[in-house]
């Protein structure tokens, strides 16, 4: 069965297009409307990978993955920031929130594929939590 993806998007024609495109490529989606909804979607439905716009009402992208990042259940849930913000430090301030990975609006089909299947394939450890990696890759074993 193909992963299920959490998709928190306010702009309902952006999470339609979203979803159609993770669809299309056969994976399972859920969807959230807000921050809020999404970190409630999260813990009660544990999904593979959540892709999280940033700029939404309710609860912005950053405080509902910090939100995630605290929850034993989901803290491991690699976070694909998805957003428009894309002014010299929104990428850092991204990840450092606990975002696994960002993406910039408007991206592709394929840059969105390509930016979904990399995180699907690490180990759930390898997710970034805001206190840097959980597991590097490049440490050799102690």
């Amino acid at each position: 069965m193909k992963s299920l993806i959490l998709l928190v998007e306010d702009s309902a024609t952006t999470r339609e297009l979203v979803q159609a495109q993770l669809t299309f490529l056969g994976y399972r989606v859920t969807t959230a409307k807000n921050g809020a909804e999404g970190v409630a979607k999260a813990i009660a439905e544990l999904p593979d990978l959540i892709v999280m716009d940033i700029q939404m009402p309710v609860m912005d992208g950053i405080q509902a993955t910090s939100q995630i990042r605290k929850e034993p259940t989901t803290q491991v849930i690699p976070i694909l920031a998805c957003t428009a913000k894309t002014m010299s430090g929104d990428k850092q301030k991204c990840l450092d929130s606990g975002c696994s990975d960002y993406i910039a609006k408007p991206f592709t089909h394929k840059q969105l594929q390509i930016a979904v299947e990399k995180l699907l394939s690490k180990p759930p450890m390898s997710v970034n939590t805001g206190e840097g990696l959980l597991a590097d890759e490049d440490k050799t074993p102690e």
